[in-house]
């Protein structure tokens, strides 16, 4: 019977793993799901379970009316000091018990297409889990190996999401290249240099080759976040104004607003001291209809359906001049044109951290532009424009290449293989 090694790039936003078969050192499948889970409003099990993870969790959590917890970017959480646990239906689960459900969903997947079970896989993992942080670097990726241990994998070893990326890139070369690797996820932003050669494909022993790695804690998430601070927000109160004594105007604390635009926060805003301090501000603002959507996105548990709003409009601006950014549910309803010089604005700080960065990251490890033979981006967020722009922009003799935007790195990390050889 055949030996596989499963690739797997557990992603914020989509999560992805390749099936390598080693006898015939290939690749047979790449499947991938989105990285959720949805716990239903009342408890109940589905097939032995008590979540629903992936695709039939977005089709379940609808179906439902929008109700239960629905967990979106869980990787977000893995480097979090503060995030102990969280309780649901009195059951506590930990970060490595949110991103279990997900690697066991992709491993019963493929052991289905093998018609057996591998337990040996290679994680990806950002070059930072949060910036340049080793503390909770550490607690991340340990985080990340208990989950996999959950899961049924008793062999793991970790590779760099951009080494994976590249290594994809490499069957594709027909000759020795000094690549760069930029990988734009959900949650962060990697850069690899490392010199690729289609002659080495499948080495041991690949540590000359690699260059540089870094990386920053930026990507599609925080996209997402500043667009919802700035166009969505004001559709929520953010510039409410209330009277706790009479004659003395203020305006709502904009902290507050914080809370609805990053997701790992959002997930777990539920609090009973919040909610009784969101009820006041309602009250003394005079009951303002727009506060009132804030307490039905909450009590309603919207922040997927709205975020969807807003990625959808993230996504058809990478193509278009404008779009429309529209959302409508239990008497929430906006309907706004978004240009895309408009969009670009709103991210611009976050892009302008990433070239920072990136400068950053060429001036430390003294890499000559001139030297670089081909720019390969990956990653979801590397479709947006003001993204492409950016390396454009800064590398305008050199070619950029793309592969599958959310099934490279799998694929690169099934290649991985000589990791074993320790």
């Amino acid at each position: 019977m055949s030996k596989f090694l499963y690739g797997i790039d557990f992603g914020t936003t989509n999560s992805a793993l390749s099936i390598y078969d080693e006898e015939k050192k290939e690749i047979i499948d790449t499947i991938s799901i989105p990285s959720l889970i949805y716990f239903t409003e009342t408890k109940s099990f589905v097939d032995g379970e008590s979540h629903i993870v992936g695709e039939k969790a977005i089709e379940s959590y609808l179906n439902d009316g929008m109700k239960g917890r629905f967990i979106k970017s869980i990787k977000q959480i893995l480097s979090r000091t503060t995030f102990t646990e969280t309780r649901i239906h009195n059951k506590r689960y930990t970060a490595a018990d949110l991103v279990t459900p997900i690697l066991k969903d992709l491993k019963s997947k493929a052991n289905k297409i093998i018609n057996g079970n591998c337990s040996k896989a290679i994680i990806g993992r950002p070059v930072f889990f949060d910036d340049d942080n080793s503390q909770r670097d550490t607690l991340a990726q340990t985080r990340l190996k208990k989950a996999a241990e959950n899961a049924g994998f008793t062999d793991v070893r970790f590779q760099f999401e951009p080494i994976g990326a590249a290594f994809a890139y490499e069957k594709t070369i027909n000759k020795k290249e000094r690549v760069l690797v930029a990988d734009l996820g959900g949650g962060t932003t990697d850069f690899t240099y490392l010199i690729l050669d289609p002659a080495k494909v499948g080495s041991k022993d690949r540590k000359n080759d690699m260059i540089a790695s870094g990386g920053i804690y930026i990507g599609g998430d925080s996209l997402d976040s500043a667009f919802m601070w700035d166009k969505g927000t004001p559709y929520f109160g953010k510039n409410t104004t209330y009277e706790a004594t009479p004659g003395k105007v203020l305006n709502v604390p904009k902290s507050l607003f914080a809370n609805i635009c990053t997701w790992d926060k959002m997930n777990f805003f539920n609090g009973l001291k919040i909610q009784k301090e969101i009820e006041e501000y309602y009250y003394y603002s005079g009951n303002d209809p727009k506060f009132k959507n804030l307490i039905t996105l909450i009590e309603n548990n919207l922040g997927y359906s709205l975020f969807r709003a807003i990625e959808k409009t993230k996504i058809e601006l990478s193509d278009l001049p404008v779009s429309n950014f529209e959302y409508s549910s239990l008497g929430i309803d906006i309907d706004e044109q978004i240009k895309l010089d408009q969009y670009n604005a709103i991210i611009e700080k976050d892009v302008l951290k990433i070239e920072a960065y990136l400068n950053q990251f060429m001036n430390i490890y003294h890499i000559n532009p001139e030297e670089i033979d081909c720019l390969f981006l990956t990653g979801g967020t590397s479709m947006v424009s003001a993204i492409q722009q950016l390396f454009r922009r800064r590398f305008p003799h050199i070619p950029l290449n793309s592969g599958d935007n959310f099934k490279s790195v799998a694929k690169g990390l099934a290649y991985s293989g000589y990791l074993f050889e320790d």
